[in-house]
């Protein structure tokens, strides 16, 4: 798939009951937050029996969100590395992964949150929950420094350039949320400092 706007299996080609369970998840937990989401309505949105739930998930609901958050974070891997490929220059990536964003906040309806702080952040206090996003976002913000060193910035720059993006993008996502304007997120890029906007000399 091109990015997370286009997710989803063709109508004719039916997921596994694991695969249905974690899309589940991810999409209630993104809605209504790891707690405001029960057993029952995960299931019946998985199609699913409870039992599989325990089968694929020894752990139940727990183990369900630390897969949903994993899904939903190599979609968002997807999203940079699509976005940050083609482009030439850091600010560009930032741009389209903005433009990304916004559209996908367009499709849920403007009131779903980050995929992986929904699921992670607003579930019980638990550190294993809050270890492995802090892994995730980790994750993400690597990846952006390795197309900022790509595209021209030095270490130092491109790992400054990376976080204050991502400060920026959950901050733009709530502040998407209060008001019900994606625009406020794709217009997250025009707020980039002018070291992301070095460009690579070959």
């Amino acid at each position: 798939m091109d990015d997370v706007t286009t997710a989803g299996p063709a109508p004719d080609q039916p997921l596994p009951t694991r695969d249905r369970l974690i899309l589940a998840a991810a999409s209630l937990f993104r809605n209504k937050g790891y707690s405001g989401t029960g057993l029952a309505e995960l299931l019946a949105e998985a199609g699913a029996p409870k039992g599989s739930l325990y089968h694929h998930f020894p752990n139940g609901k727990s183990d369900l969100a630390l897969a949903a958050a994993n899904w939903a974070s190599d979609q968002m891997l997807q999203l940079i590395d699509a976005s940050f490929t083609p482009a030439p220059r850091f600010q560009e990536g930032a741009k389209t992964v903005c433009y990304k964003l916004a559209k996908l906040f367009d499709m849920q309806g403007k009131w779903s949150g980050c995929p992986v702080s929904a699921t992670l952040f607003e579930g019980p206090e638990n550190e294993a929950f809050h270890q492995h996003a802090a892994l995730l976002f980790e994750g993400w913000i690597s990846a952006t420094v390795a197309h900022a060193q790509r595209l021209g910035l030095a270490e130092t720059e491109a790992q400054a350039a990376a976080e204050n993006f991502y400060i920026l993008l959950q901050g733009g996502w709530q502040l998407a949320r209060v008001r019900r304007d994606s625009d406020v997120i794709r217009a997250l890029h025009l707020q980039i400092c002018p070291p992301m906007q070095l460009q690579k000399n070959d």
